[in-house]
């Protein structure tokens, strides 16, 4: 199974985030896993935001659930990361995984990441 991210890089002050996730190799929907949003702040530790399973069941970060969702498209085996109202401090390098739990191990599946800059 692989992941790849996408989307945009710069994304100004209170707009929405979005990312889209695309899974080569296996189905986010026969898959018994949590397709799952994690970012890396710089400095800072790796921070999980939220995931959708199989069965289109979705959790997100308490701290963030106001501002974001996670919605898939099965036609295109994608899953999508929208994150509203941003600030700088969403600046961070975005991560999708593919985990057997809500908790994202090393030896799961992950993306190589994407870089997201909020700025003016």
């Amino acid at each position: 199974v692989q992941l790849q991210e996408s989307g945009p890089g710069l994304v100004k002050p209170s707009q929405t985030l979005s990312l889209t996730c695309t899974v080569s190799g296996g189905s986010i929907t026969t898959n018994s896993y949590y397709w799952t949003w994690l970012r890396q702040p710089p400095g800072k530790e790796l921070e999980w935001l939220g995931a959708i399973e199989n069965s289109g069941s979705t959790y997100y970060r308490p701290s963030l659930k106001s501002r974001t969702s996670i919605s898939r498209d099965t036609s295109k085996n994608q899953f999508t990361l929208e994150l509203s109202s941003v600030t700088p401090e969403d600046t961070a390098k975005y991560y999708c995984a593919g985990a057997r739990s809500l908790y994202v191990a090393p030896d799961d599946y992950w993306g190589q990441g994407t870089q997201v800059t909020v700025s003016s």
